[in-house]
This record gives C-alpha cells, sequence and structure tokens, in this order.
C-alpha cells in the first residue's frame, strides 16, 4: 500500500474529532427532552446544584434516579445498608444479582452510566447526631432525608431547619403500610396529616420542647392505615415518594 504524503497523519485526528462530536451529540441529546421543558438556564442550574441524599432505599432510590436523569450535577448519597432479599419488591439497587452489595455503590455505578459526567459520591456510612459533622451540610443546597431512624430523622430535621443554615430541606415521611400512590402529595411539616411517622416525631418535639425554626416541606400521605399491621411497603408507593421529592429539586420552589 502506498503511503501517500499525510494520509496517515490526517486520517487519526478526522477519527477521532468524528468521535468526539458523536460523543458530544450523544451528551447534548440525551438532556434534550428536559432542556424542552426547563430551558437552558433551568438545565444549567440542575448542574450546578448540590445535593445530599440520606437513604437509597424504597424513596431515596427513586428520588437519586429521578435528579441524575434530569440533570443534577452533584449528588452524594448516605446508606450503610447493603442489598437484601426483602428490598427487591421497592428498591432500585435491589436485584437478585446484587443482594449483599452496599445499596450506595450499586447506584453510584447506574447512576453514571445514566451520565458519566455527573459528580457522584456514595458514602457507605449512617447519619446519626454523632456523625452530623461530617457530612457538611453547608455544603449543600438541597439536604433529602429519606431517614427510617426517628432519632435519626429528626436530627438532621432540627439541624437543617436552624435559622441562617442557607439550603432547602425536604423531608419524606411515612410510606409505609401505604397502598394508593394518586394520594401523594407535598406540605409543610404541620400540614402533615395521618401519617403516623410525622405524629411520631411531633411528639418527640413537644416533649423535649425542640422545634424546626423554620418550615419545611415533606412528601407525605394522608391515605389511613391500620396501624397494628405489620409495615409493609409497595413499590408503586414509595416510588411516588422518591420521584415527589425529587421533583422539588427539579422545580426549585422556595
Amino acid at each position: 500500500m502506498k503511503n501517500y504524503p499525510g494520509t496517515g497523519y490526517l486520517r487519526r485526528p478526522i477519527l477521532h474529532s468524528s468521535l468526539f462530536i458523536l460523543r458530544l451529540i450523544n451528551a447534548m441529546e440525551w438532556q434534550s427532552r428536559t432542556a424542552l421543558c426547563l430551558g437552558d438556564e433551568g438545565l444549567e442550574r440542575l448542574q450546578r446544584t448540590r445535593v445530599i441524599l440520606f437513604g437509597v432505599g424504597g424513596v431515596g432510590s427513586w428520588c437519586a434516579e429521578a435528579l441524575v436523569r434530569s440533570g443534577v450535577g452533584h449528588l452524594t448519597m448516605v446508606d450503610s445498608d447493603c442489598v437484601d432479599p426483602s428490598n427487591i419488591n421497592r428498591q432500585l439497587p435491589a436485584l437478585h444479582s446484587t443482594v449483599g452489595l452496599p445499596k450506595v455503590e450499586v447506584m453510584r455505578r447506574r447512576l453514571h452510566d445514566i451520565n458519566p459526567e455527573a459528580d457522584i459520591q456514595a458514602r457507605q456510612e449512617r447519619y446519626t447526631p454523632y456523625t452530623a459533622a461530617a457530612f457538611a451540610l453547608q455544603d449543600y443546597d438541597f439536604v433529602i432525608d429519606a431517614i427510617d431512624s426517628i432519632p435519626d430523622k429528626l436530627d438532621l430535621i432540627l439541624r437543617c431547619t436552624r435559622k441562617g443554615w442557607g439550603g432547602v430541606f425536604l423531608s419524606s415521611m411515612g410510606a409505609a403500610r401505604k397502598k394508593d400512590p394518586q394520594q401523594v402529595r407535598v406540605s409543610e411539616f404541620w400540614r402533615v396529616d395521618g401519617c403516623s411517622l410525622a405524629a411520631a416525631l411531633r411528639k418527640r418535639m413537644r416533649k423535649a420542647q425542640t422545634f424546626p425554626e423554620r418550615k419545611f416541606r415533606c412528601v407525605w400521605s394522608p391515605e389511613r392505615c391500620d396501624d397494628a399491621l405489620p409495615k409493609g411497603t409497595l413499590m408503586p408507593v414509595t416510588a411516588a415518594f422518591g420521584l415527589a421529592l425529587a421533583a422539588q429539586v427539579i422545580s426549585n420552589e422556595e
């Protein structure tokens, strides 16, 4: 084969440039429908937004997925648990092939596959009053609470609703025993009704005479349930909770 002057030199840059352009087009294309809804400025805002999410179970995992698919550029996930077979009915990272793996690691790999350019941090840790300082909550635009433990949840609520903290705090109330996703709604915490988890939090607040210093929004359901029944959960409801939390970040409602 003749070696035409410059041919070998030019082919490589052309090939590399074509691949680069193709990747660029693909990167732009996957967010095109979001941009049509939110506009370029809205999409750019999400790309700059920093979110920390506590809990990636039945609620938090769907929230994380919606955030990254919608263009949130910085997400830190915190959860100490590994995937258990009982999670498979409702949790995004839970598959037979992922049983025993850390939930946050399964989610991190999945979310990076959705947006390789996103900054996804996975912390296999538990939030408690004693570990709170390690999470530098002041560095985030949004703090999302999808924690099950009442003492830990209460501490996070009180910490993130102190006056002077500039971020937005969002919290999931209880999804256990709920069956109807059409009843899921978003309200200020003191307007939540028919939720045993919210009632337990308020009871502790009143007993300690320690209350949130500012209002915050919750995702909850008014569906009446028999609290004597075991705490079963259904994916359509927990996912609806998680998607509603994500929607609050995407819409950027104050």
